[in-house]
């Protein structure tokens, strides 16, 4: 007679909040980070007994149509502008500085090419990277080691990151335009394949501009 109280209480006790509210929890959560952010960080964050992917899924319902939506990137969740919207933000988003060729050829070795060395992207471009672009990079959070090799030296690998993701809207790197799409858009020349010039022959990026600086002016 005296367990059911007991079992009654020990039930409460460990009772998840209603769904309503784990949704504004997670709505609260993701609103608050710049970064995305996993399932599983959500629910380390919440009651005990939280389902953080069920909360997820109705506010990405809420928020369709909205002005904001709830959109995941890469292994995360994060609030973000209705690409529709986009044009709003224009002036806050323009940059004046923009990218080498070098640096944005390399990032895109990496990203449709991933995980790859510094020696077959070098391959790929039939000249040699110099240190200075993949540094910059690396600054830039839009690339990270990767796994070495398992072939002779163990080189290390690039990869993209989150933030790289973040940054072009992209839920994965699956999701970057294809070689159809990027030629129509002029974002890539007809360039000999890979080893068609030997390494050494062909310009190197110091040559071609000054790489002391990733970045040139508008």
């Amino acid at each position: 007679m005296t367990d059911a109280p007991e079992d009654e209480g020990t039930g409460t006790l460990f009772e998840a909040p209603p769904l309503a509210e784990q949704e504004r929890m997670v709505e609260a959560v993701l609103f608050a980070s710049a970064e995305p952010v996993s399932i599983g960080d959500l629910e380390a964050r919440m009651p005990h007994g939280s389902d953080a992917t069920q909360a997820v899924e109705l506010l990405q319902k809420r928020y369709e149509g909205r002005g904001v939506r709830v959109v995941r990137v890469g292994d995360g969740w994060a609030i973000r502008t209705a690409p529709d919207l986009g044009f709003l933000m224009q002036k806050e988003t323009v940059e004046t500085r923009k990218l080498s060729r070098a640096a944005i050829e390399t990032l895109a070795i990496v990203a449709y090419h991933q995980p790859c060395t510094r020696a077959e992207i070098e391959e790929i471009r039939g000249v040699s990277v110099s240190r200075g672009t993949i540094d910059q990079l690396l600054e830039m959070e839009w690339i990270r080691l990767g796994r070495r090799r398992m072939t002779p030296g163990r080189p290390v690998t690039f990869v993209v990151t989150p933030q790289f993701l973040d940054h072009f809207g992209l839920e994965n790197a699956r999701d970057l335009p294809g070689l159809k799409e990027l030629r129509a858009a002029g974002l890539l020349e007809n360039r000999p394949p890979p080893g068609a010039i030997p390494l050494g022959e062909g310009r190197e990026d110091e040559e071609e501009e000054d790489q002391t600086e990733l970045f040139e002016e508008e």
